[in-house]
């Protein structure tokens, strides 16, 4: 039993309102009802972003597996290039190196100066050694720039992750040689709607702000339609459903969803009035001055107003005027 807005159900009740339908005569009307489409959504995160390898080399540390809850930027993996250690340990030793040429340069530099100072040399030697000086700490300054550059490449072997939320997978494993750009693991985040496909015969009934109602295994909810693709793909139209409390621990997970696709006429009658006699059912009417049972096949049952009401699938017209059970004789 699914709830619809009574705004779309009129009934006819000889003056009364639905309250009194159960003890006074109901007039049956053909009234307009809402025509509902169930179709399977799907659990889908609004956001699934790839944590990617930003360095090549081994999969030292995998901190994380699917399921898991992380935060934007914590810590998922690292790897390890062994290559990097030898060229840091190359440009320290090419450090050590210069720094011990600046050394004696600077060395000659000062005894340069003193020297013509008393006019033992010249001032074109004494500026050789000066822009000898500048040589060398240009290029110290050289390997201290590529031994950063590597230093950031040791730091970006740590995969850290790009939104907070849930990991959905991890493709790779501890031990395995990644290269940049792989992606190490997938998450979810920004929360969860549900996505929908509707056979394309309908697109024109589906518009954006439409209630939708869910069925899940913590029972029956309303969501609302938030986004129609204009795209049609084997024959279907895709479209989004936001859902308050939707859950993100299964992404993926289907769920059953009904959305208003059309209107229809439909004869409704209070659920009490139906009784039912050797397996059939009936619905007395008056018939002159007394009671008449007219068989019927119900259908869906809608709740107005509190009230259970029966569709009517055949049985009665409209106009004629249904009784209450108490009334009808049981023999």
């Amino acid at each position: 039993m699914f709830r619809l807005p009574s705004a779309l159900l009129t009934f006819s009740l000889l003056g009364a309102n639905a309250d009194l339908a159960l003890a006074e005569p109901v007039a049956v009307k053909a009234v307009t009802v809402t025509e509902w489409k169930a179709v399977y959504g799907t659990v889908e995160a609004r956001d699934r972003i790839p944590a990617r390898a930003r360095l090549g080399g081994t999969l030292v540390a995998l901190s994380v597996t699917e399921g898991d809850e992380v935060s934007a930027g914590q810590e998922l993996a690292k790897i390890d290039d062994d290559k990097l250690e030898f060229q840091f340990s190359a440009i320290a030793a090419q450090h050590e190196a210069l720094a011990a040429q600046l050394a004696n340069a600077e060395t000659d530099l000062v005894r340069g100066e003193e020297l013509l100072k008393d006019g033992v040399t010249t001032a074109q030697r004494v500026d050789s050694l000066r822009t000898l000086v500048d040589v060398l700490n240009g290029q110290i300054a050289s390997l201290k720039a590529e031994a950063a550059v590597i230093a950031q490449q040791v730091k970006e072997g740590t995969v850290l992750a790009p939104v907070a939320g849930r990991v959905l997978d991890v493709p790779v494993t501890k031990g395995a040689v990644v290269m940049p750009g792989e992606v190490v693991a997938i998450i979810g985040g920004g929360g969860t709607f549900l996505r929908i496909a509707v056979p394309e015969r309908h697109a024109a009934a589906m518009d954006a702000g439409d209630t939708i109602h869910i069925s899940g295994a913590e029972g029956d909810s309303e969501g609302t339609l938030a986004r129609v693709y204009p795209l049609v793909e084997g024959g279907r139209v895709v479209a989004d459903v936001e859902l308050k409390g939707l859950p993100d621990s299964f992404v993926g997970t289907r769920m059953l969803v009904r959305l208003p696709v059309g209107e229809r006429k439909a004869l409704l009658v209070p659920e009490s009035a139906i009784v039912t006699k050797a397996g059939l059912d009936f619905v007395g009417i008056q018939a002159g001055a007394g009671v008449a049972l007219r068989s019927v096949v119900p259908g869906a049952t809608y709740l107005i107003d509190g009230t259970p009401m029966v569709e009517l699938i055949s049985g009665l017209a409209a106009g004629d005027m249904v009784v209450p059970a108490t009334e009808v004789s049981h023999d």
